[in-house]
């Protein structure tokens, strides 16, 4: 477990030192564009490839919301810091829950509204189909060529597509407890959705059965 922990420690400052001494120059005036673009709908002067991006990362800010926010309930520390440090930070801001968090495979009482939601599978089928839009819109509009362009020159662009793939690579890291709390014993689907970027944990988050009932939920349910 310790080794675990120091590897997302060192996964974490290895990447903010990436992002400082040895990604392409941030340009700034160029970054606020494109985010106010982004913000303001001028989605037209925007490459749908960096677009599509900006969305899928948001995509998985809400993937690992859908698995620790229902984790941190468990835990000594709560995930909701972390899931509002993430929306400015991306990947940095979940990497330290990560590392804090002790392996649990156990959920106790009451799911409010918000969890419910998070542990439906109405929450990954709305993923799900908004990624598939966010994809077919990269692939049958964006040009790939400034894109490779983009990524080898602007900071801000390097570093969001590699905190994707960090999102993708980080994923097995709590997706062994959240089947092991349904009770869902079936080593092949892990593996099947820790192999498949994106689409896989989609896939989860669609079929995965719900928690459990404990005894407190159950008594509410009878009395209604």
């Amino acid at each position: 477990m310790m080794t675990r922990k120091l590897v997302l420690w060192l996964i974490w400052a290895g990447f903010i030192a990436y992002i400082i001494l040895l990604a392409p120059p941030l340009h700034l005036e160029e970054t606020l564009a494109l985010l106010k673009n982004i913000f303001t709908l001028q989605w037209v002067a925007i490459n749908p490839i960096i677009l599509s991006l900006f969305g899928l990362v948001g995509i998985w800010l809400l993937i690992y919301s859908g698995l620790l926010f229902i984790d941190g309930r468990m835990q000594w520390i709560p995930f909701w810091p972390f899931a509002l440090a993430s929306i400015g930070s991306g990947v940095l801001g979940i990497l330290p829950y990560l590392a804090f968090r002790e392996p649990n495979q156990e959920f106790s009482g009451q799911k409010d509204a918000f969890l419910r939601l998070l542990d439906s599978r109405f929450f990954g089928i709305i993923l799900s189909l908004s990624t598939l839009g966010l994809l077919t819109y990269s692939f049958s509009l964006g040009d790939w060529g400034d894109f490779v362009q983009q990524f080898q020159r602007d900071r801000f662009i390097n570093g969001m597509s590699l905190a994707f793939c960090l999102f993708y690579l980080l994923f097995p890291t709590v997706l062994g407890d959240d089947m092991a709390r349904r009770h869902w014993d079936n080593p092949q689907l892990f593996w099947v959705v820790a192999f498949v970027p994106l689409l896989g944990p989609l896939t989860y988050l669609g079929l995965r059965p719900p928690l459990p009932l404990n005894s407190g939920e159950e008594l509410l349910i009878g009395n209604r």
